[in-house]
């Protein structure tokens, strides 16, 4: 996780994130309020046992939105470290050296860097783990398309990591028009067991088909959300293990308050929820509780 040191609404990112929000509030009042956020957030997940590493964020880079580290890099069980070409140019600096060289200092390998970084020169992207989905046990990655997942782009990752690519489109209804979501994990959670998916994001009936088909041969339950409990970044959320190994969904206060009891009931049933107010964050950076973490699962040196 990265500490954001100079946090605000990024200009740059607003074009085709649409849960991004103006405040007004100056800047350096949304940075403190995002810190408070972070460390808050931070001591909960510590608190359940979520081993965290924390980095802070370069206060000399241009780097609004580095609280979400998971655009721009993904580490893989064989020692792989994959890292992405990014649709906001201020965002590229996010890519940092540091962050991997403090791995490595915590003990993990890192075998092998696999660079899509220069797509960026063509205007091709695909931002990491918020574009891509993986089923790391049942070897799938899901990619709803937009401006930043490229579908060629996207297949090539497929390949190289050995993934079965289930492509789709999912749209939000901005000012009367259906647009595209700017990345999957917003309208879609997979956990080990369950999913959490916003099913009338996809306007395409063969394309939703495909998609609850790979979801029912890999054994995951469904939890359907709204369009609506969306914009709550109910979608946004990640299953990740605290202490014993025990199963925990993370997810912001306003997802948790935004479900209703029998999905909390669904949910509970396969894993602890975990959640914590990330009100400034999600107002100004259009991003909650999953893309704030960036999970490791390089092997220990």
């Amino acid at each position: 996780m990265i500490r954001p040191v100079q946090f605000r609404m990024n200009e740059q990112t607003a074009v085709n994130n649409y849960f991004q929000e103006n405040v007004s509030l100056q800047n350096d009042t949304v940075n403190q309020k995002a810190q408070e956020e972070f460390d808050a957030f931070v001591n909960k997940l510590e608190a359940a046992g979520v081993n965290v590493i924390v980095e802070n964020d370069d206060p000399s880079a241009n780097t609004p939105d580095a609280v979400f580290p998971n655009n721009w890099v993904s580490f893989h069980t064989n020692g792989n470290v994959a890292l992405y070409p990014m649709f906001a140019e201020n965002r590229r600096q996010e890519r940092r050296e540091e962050v991997l060289e403090r791995l490595e200092k915590e003990g993990y390998l890192i075998e092998n860097i696999v660079d899509y970084t220069a797509a960026e020169e063509e205007d091709i992207f695909l931002e990491g783990t918020g574009s891509i989905l993986m089923d790391r046990q049942n070897e799938r990655a899901y990619c709803a398309l937009s401006a930043r997942a490229d579908e060629e782009l996207f297949i090539e990752f497929c390949e190289d990591f050995e993934y079965t690519p289930v492509i789709f489109t999912a749209n939000q209804t901005v000012d009367g028009k259906r647009l595209p979501i700017y990345h999957t994990n917003v309208m879609m959670c997979l956990a080990e067991n369950f999913c959490v998916i916003c099913l009338d994001s996809i306007d395409d009936k063969k394309e939703r088909k495909n998609v609850l088909k790979h979801l029912k041969q890999t054994g995951k339950e469904v939890i359907v959300i709204t369009e609506e409990q969306m914009h709550q970044f109910s979608g946004n959320m990640l299953q990740v293990l605290g202490e014993n190994d025990q199963k925990i969904l993370v997810m912001s206060a306003a997802a948790h308050n935004s479900l209703t009891k029998p999905q909390i009931d669904t949910i509970e049933k396969h894993c602890r929820i975990l959640s914590s107010d990330l009100t400034t964050i999600e107002t100004c950076g259009g991003g909650s509780a999953r893309c704030m973490m960036a999970e490791v699962f390089l092997p220990k040196k």
